[in-house]
């Protein structure tokens, strides 16, 4: 008989040539004390380190391998289509987690069926004693701009209180299954960056609250996989931040976001890395730009053709 107060969580993870970073999370998953889950790791049709070599280390998981690299967001999603969970957790292969991290995480869900996305604490492997995120601010609707709650500050217990968020964050997000069947799953438009607040977003727009639980932990290694200001996260961030202002923003709020990001926003971005003799994360602003302006009317049930 199923025990209801161990819900099965399936905890999908991405691989892209990454095998051994991946296999480090997996080992951690190993030593988790909840007792009912699923481990499932896509590879994102990895090119030169794919999930081969751990594959037999790892007998207790699922693999799926893709036949093209489909994003974070397409990654994610194909995982979750072969999830058999009443929980779903998305956490990023660049992640280590604490063994009890899972048990707060469904309870929070449980508590209210109300609640319908839920992240952790997240802490820096790095510097394992100073906070990534404990929630976010909200976002400003004109600027497209928030920050995340604790960010680079040393953990003394100041956000040991969960509750209520702006958004989770996109390296460990747990959501039920209840809720993906009533609002979908991430938008694979987005490829990389800003999909998890556009999910957010829809979330909320049904009618459900966003949490942070404060008594799991997660460490997070962080940028591994595109880098630190890499030609590929520039570009899709700038990018992003467009595509959500066009998909979840209205009426006037939108007009004047998309004027903020048209006048101030992109044509700074575009100086300061020219005067930094960037010209390559330059060109990647300026294409994140044409990309959007070509395709600012396609529309339809509020679905961005792509």
């Amino acid at each position: 008989m199923k025990d209801l107060s161990f819900p099965l969580v399936s905890v999908i993870t991405i691989n892209f040539n990454q095998s051994a970073v991946t296999a480090d999370l997996l080992k951690s998953l190993r030593k988790i004390s909840y007792p009912v889950v699923e481990i499932i790791v896509v590879d994102n049709a990895s090119d030169k380190d794919p999930v081969d070599p751990i594959i037999d280390v790892f007998p207790e998981v699922r693999f799926l391998k893709s036949k093209t690299n489909l994003g974070f967001a397409g990654g994610n999603n194909l995982g979750a289509k072969i999830a058999k969970g009443d929980y779903f957790l998305f956490l990023n292969n660049d992640t280590e987690v604490d063994p009890g991290f899972l048990e707060p995480l469904v309870a929070r869900l449980q508590s209210d069926s109300g609640i319908g996305m839920v992240s952790p604490k997240i802490r820096f492997h790095h510097t394992p004693d100073t906070i990534q995120y404990a929630g976010y601010t909200p976002m400003n609707r004109i600027t497209l701009r928030q920050h995340l709650i604790g960010y680079r500050e040393k953990d003394n217990g100041q956000y040991n209180i969960g509750g209520p968020t702006f958004s989770i964050h996109g390296a460990a997000m747990m959501v039920p299954r209840s809720v993906i069947e009533k609002v979908g799953l991430m938008a694979e438009q987005y490829f990389l960056y800003y999909e998890e607040h556009d999910w957010a977003e829809r979330v909320k727009g049904a009618g459900y609250t966003v949490c942070y639980e404060a008594s799991s932990l997660v460490m997070h290694k962080e940028s591994i996989s595109t880098g630190i200001e890499s030609p590929l996260k520039v570009y899709y961030i700038n990018r992003n931040r467009f595509l959500f202002a066009r998909r979840n923003s209205k009426g006037f709020r939108k007009w004047l976001a998309l004027m903020y990001l048209s006048i101030i926003a992109f044509p700074k971005a575009l100086t300061s890395y020219l005067l930094k003799g960037r010209f390559d994360l330059a060109k990647c602003v300026w294409n994140a730009y044409i990309w959007n302006f070509f395709r600012f009317s396609q529309v339809r049930n509020n679905q961005y053709l792509d």
